[in-house]
């Protein structure tokens, strides 16, 4: 029997591991709770768990390692590479869904030596968005045809039935996660012309979309969308824009949440302070102000507009005390959205992605989109949680088959991964609508 190591009891990990067991497939569940681990691993034949931190637990993770034919890692990134570098170390192949750092590449030519793949980008985003691009893209190319625009958002949202809290928003991953990407800087190409747009900018940027049968969204760029001209190979292309889809509102009450500075990182001391607090440090007025007025002043909104009602109901001008142990503004705000942003006992969640490809054939041009929208399972598992562990799942079992037989790092843009892939997650009930328009 073939044996996998999964690093992490997270949000995303049962669906894994289910896959998995259910193809007789021993899993290992290391986490730093054990009872999570436990209480994860239920009803699943071929599993254990095992208490184990990676941060101090070296020997534990060399031993473990070793027992096992291949290694997932779903903790945060920042532990892939030193799970990567003893998975080399004992010839184990490895996978995770999180973006390829510069560290995970370096670990190329030695994971090529050890014979073995180091599979990232394997979720889904990045990871679906991958593969169901690439798809497209290599069928164009096949046809004769030029990639010149390619737009593609991605968003993790509650199902229209279970939007019912003010920012639209509810948490399927990480609270920090999602706070901390609103700090990211966005770099994208556009009709030709790179852009460029500071972290503190980046909710300035956000366009009103209408995606066919699903609804309105914001949508705002991700990241840098410049590398994957070379990543997808298409360097004829015009126009590259990676994003993120929210639900209306979104973009302008995080945009002032940004500029009160309640995205900062900076080390200080808030023991014993309270929300209301905060408020008043954040815009400089006295406890015994009204925060509300004196937030609403500073951000040159009214008390009464809709983004002043979002911090409000979120508890942030409350004379209550923040967690203690609290270091940042951030981790701050970060409890109020892990307190009050959570999914209700039969609640589903939602995936949309949408991909918008403009095609140039010596003929004629051709507008592609493809859209993806899948929902939760009630009392179930989120579709957050099957979109990135079913991919990476399916990518280990082939792994183990020998069905995939690649060495080195790689993300899943190439037919023999995508095909595959992208081929049972439609049996499991995970499939794009395509349409295509002459224009």
């Amino acid at each position: 029997m073939k044996r996998v190591l999964c690093l992490g009891a997270g949000l995303v990990a049962r669906p894994y591991v289910e896959y998995l067991s259910s193809h007789g497939i021993h899993v290992t569940v290391a986490s730093r709770t054990l009872e999570k681990a436990q209480r994860l691993i239920e009803g699943c034949e071929n599993t254990e768990a095992v208490r184990f931190n990676i941060q101090t637990d070296d020997s534990l993770l060399e031993e473990l390692t070793s027992n096992a034919d291949l290694v997932c890692s779903l903790l945060p990134y920042t532990y892939h590479v030193k799970a990567a570098r003893v998975a080399i170390r004992h010839r184990k192949h490895f996978c995770t869904t999180s973006y390829i750092s510069p560290e995970m590449q370096a670990l190329d030519q030695e994971a090529r030596n050890a014979g073995v793949v180091l599979l990232n980008e394997c979720g889904v985003d990045p990871g679906i968005d991958h593969m169901s691009a690439m798809r497209i893209i290599d069928d164009i190319h096949a046809r004769g045809g030029r990639v010149v625009s390619f737009t593609s958002f991605t968003g993790g949202l509650p199902a229209p039935e279970a939007n019912t809290n003010p920012f639209g928003y509810k948490l399927s991953w990480s609270p920090r996660g999602v706070l901390l990407a609103g700090r990211n800087d966005a770099h994208f190409l556009r009709d030709g012309v790179e852009v460029h747009i500071p972290g503190h900018e980046l909710f300035d940027h956000c366009e009103v979309m209408e995606i066919p049968g699903v609804g309105v969204f914001e949508g705002y760029p991700n990241r840098d969308s410049m590398s994957y001209i070379n990543i997808y190979g298409i360097p004829e292309t015009k126009t590259i824009l990676r994003g993120t889809l929210r639900n209306l509102g979104w973009c302008s009450t995080l945009k002032k949440i940004a500029d009160l500075g309640l995205l900062d990182l900076e080390e200080r001391n808030l023991e014993g302070m309270t929300y209301r607090n905060m408020m008043c440090e954040l815009v400089s007025c006295s406890d015994h102000d009204d925060p509300v007025n004196a937030v609403a002043k500073a951000l040159g909104l009214t008390p009464k507009d809709p983004i002043i009602s979002r911090l409000e109901w979120l508890g942030l001008f409350e004379d209550r005390p923040i967690p203690s142990g609290t270091k940042t503004y951030l981790d701050a705000l970060c409890s109020l959205f892990e307190e009050k942003l959570q999914y209700a006992p039969g609640e589903r969640d939602m995936i949309v992605m949408h991909h918008d490809f403009t095609a140039e054939f010596d003929s004629h041009r051709e507008r592609i989109t493809s859209t993806l929208v899948d929902y939760g399972i009630p009392n179930g598992d989120s579709s957050m949680s099957r979109t990135v562990a079913l991919p990476v799942a399916i990518a280990s079992r082939m792994i183990l088959e020998g069905s995939i037989n690649l060495v080195g790092v790689h993300r899943p843009t190439l037919p023999d991964l995508y095909q595959p892939i992208l081929g049972e997650l439609e049996q499991l009930g995970i499939k794009f609508t395509e349409q295509t328009v002459q224009m």
